[in-house]
């Protein structure tokens, strides 16, 4: 299960940083009909807004890594 879970991870580092942004973008949107859906009681899965919440921070995850890899080679100069 951990396997599956990796993968996912690594699927979103091969995305670039427009297209995570985009990721981003429509992970929210998602989650915001997925809570329509569960306050009027039409969503069948209730597990969907635990796995969207955590695809965003996986997300913000890799977008904050990239920031501050960016920040350490400027600042040093050198390729992490």
């Amino acid at each position: 299960m951990a396997r599956k879970g990796k993968q996912r991870v690594d699927d979103l580092r091969d995305l670039s940083d427009a297209d995570l942004t985009k990721e981003l973008d429509d992970t929210y949107r998602e989650l915001f009909t997925t809570r329509l859906q569960l306050s009027t009681r039409q969503l069948a899965n209730t597990s969907v807004p635990r796995r969207l919440r955590t695809r965003i921070a996986r997300i913000k995850t890799i977008q904050r890594e990239r920031e501050l890899a960016a920040l350490y080679q400027a600042a040093v100069g050198v390729e992490p």
